[in-house]
């Protein structure tokens, strides 16, 4: 199993893979042509295709047009070989010259890859399931912390905190808020009121709908394209 700092990441969703992702490169190609004086962004695939409900050309343009002017470019039909999310970032100067291009995967979860990375996982658990993490810990007399921090580095547990504050806010924030959640389908947020639902219910009942209440509140925060964590994923 990977990093637990892999596998919580915070980020917009609604899709790890077609928000998370498309910001995180935005950002770095920022970072690497910042002389640049205007840039391009060509979709392809699964990117282009679902791209509009997922809210990928708002993500992109709102880490570049600050900056610079950006288009977008769509290519549903295009699917490149390495990865069906692929991206090409390029970089023109203030007479339209082509300076560089940068041609980028969302490869899931908020990760990020071109054709010279390499997509295993890195795996510091040498356990993927539950039912082997159980008795091996109890076999030791460990807690579940201690095999955690057996095998992560030191800043693992500042950036769970910063992932449990991130939660609770995206709880709080999905109660709070109302109104139609963005597309074409004109739903409702609904999350309030099952909250406000709950606490009329008898002690056996409430818990259970109050937790209910925040999951949907989660849900319709990332929907919106809100701060949430993904668990591995903004879906999940």
């Amino acid at each position: 199993m990977e990093s637990i700092k892999q596998i919580f990441r915070i980020g917009h969703g609604p899709s790890s893979s077609h928000t998370m992702g498309p910001i995180r490169a935005s950002q770095m190609f920022l970072e690497r042509e910042h002389d640049a004086a205007r840039f391009q962004v060509t979709l392809y695939g699964s990117l282009a295709a679902t791209g509009k409900g997922h809210m990928t050309d708002k993500a992109i343009l709102e880490e570049l047009t600050p900056h610079r002017p950006t288009t977008i470019v769509w290519e549903p039909k295009v699917f490149l070989p390495f990865h069906p999310n692929g991206m090409k970032f390029e970089a023109f100067d203030a007479h339209g010259v082509f300076i560089k291009d940068w041609l980028v995967y969302s490869v899931g979860g908020g990760k990020i890859a071109d054709e010279n990375s390499h997509l295993a996982e890195q795996h510091i658990y040498e356990h993927s399931f539950m039912s082997e993490i159980l008795p091996w810990v109890e076999k030791r007399g460990m807690t579940y912390w201690e095999y955690v921090q057996e095998r992560e580095d030191t800043d693992c547990w500042d950036y769970l905190n910063e992932v449990w504050k991130v939660m609770q806010q995206s709880v709080r924030d999905g109660l709070e808020n109302d109104g139609v959640l963005p597309g074409g389908l004109n739903l409702r947020r609904k999350a309030a009121s099952y909250w406000v639902k709950a606490k009329s219910y008898k002690v056996s009942l409430q818990n259970r709908c109050l937790i209910m209440s925040y999951a949907l509140a989660v849900s319709e925060q990332n929907a919106s394209g809100a701060k949430v964590v993904t668990a591995p994923t903004c879906g999940a």
